[in-house]
């Protein structure tokens, strides 16, 4: 599980790395809002831990922008801010989950787990970017409504840069999320993939929707 922790005492990011580390968890730990946000566009996460009251852009405010972008990644907000309002206010900005400080390790990891659960468990909504749509339940893929036929792998690697669409990917992580693999850097294997996506959903359509950045690697959008 890869988790985004934004929080601004060092101690306690300190505090609540350690214990995810301990549970074989990959963090990445920002110590503001505004670096919390570059970190949420550099790669994608399974849970963001986000505090409310940060320097440059607080808690909500970011909240509020990453569901701009992605409305299912589970977040849950942790803050001495526990007021009736201000968990109005943090429900209200898009976080799942609200639990104040201080606060034992266990309820924090418990309550991430539960999160992550509900997350795997829910009823899947259909990912769509302009007029391609590709639907979780029946695994189906269209375009202009028109149906399109992808291997197991290409599926695969199309909802992963739907699920993150707007966001440049690295083939790093198409190979670590989509391959389970390390990135070997002598292969063009991903390269190849995304040139079969191109012919099947973006050649014969417009607009084009899978754009490489160079020296980055690729981004799904319009």
């Amino acid at each position: 599980m890869k988790i985004l922790v934004v929080e601004d005492d060092p101690k306690l990011a300190s505090f609540v790395r350690k214990g995810f580390e301990a549970e074989a968890c990959e963090v990445v730990v920002a110590y503001d809002g505004q670096t919390g946000r570059a970190m949420f566009n550099k790669q994608p996460y399974d849970v963001i831990i986000l505090d409310v009251n940060m320097p440059h852009i607080n808690g909500f405010e970011l909240c509020r922008q990453i569901r701009q972008h992605n409305t299912e990644i589970p977040i849950l907000m942790l803050t001495a801010l526990d007021s009736l309002d201000d968990k109005a206010e943090g429900f209200g900005a898009g976080a799942d989950d609200y639990l104040s400080k201080p606060f034992e390790f266990r309820e924090l990891w418990l309550r991430t787990q539960a999160l992550t659960r509900r997350h795997h468990t829910a009823p899947q909504r259909s990912l769509q970017l302009a007029d391609l749509v590709l639907n979780p339940e029946s695994k189906i893929v269209t375009r202009a409504g028109k149906r399109i036929d992808l291997t197991t792998r290409e599926y695969a690697l199309l909802e992963y840069l739907l699920r993150n669409q707007g966001r440049i990917i690295s083939r790093v992580d198409i190979a670590e999320r989509v391959w389970d693999v390390n990135f070997d850097t002598n292969t063009n294997v991903i390269d190849v993939y995304i040139g079969y996506l191109r012919r099947k959903i973006d050649r014969d359509f417009t607009p084009k929707l899978v754009h490489t950045v160079v020296g980055m690697g690729y981004v799904l959008r319009e």
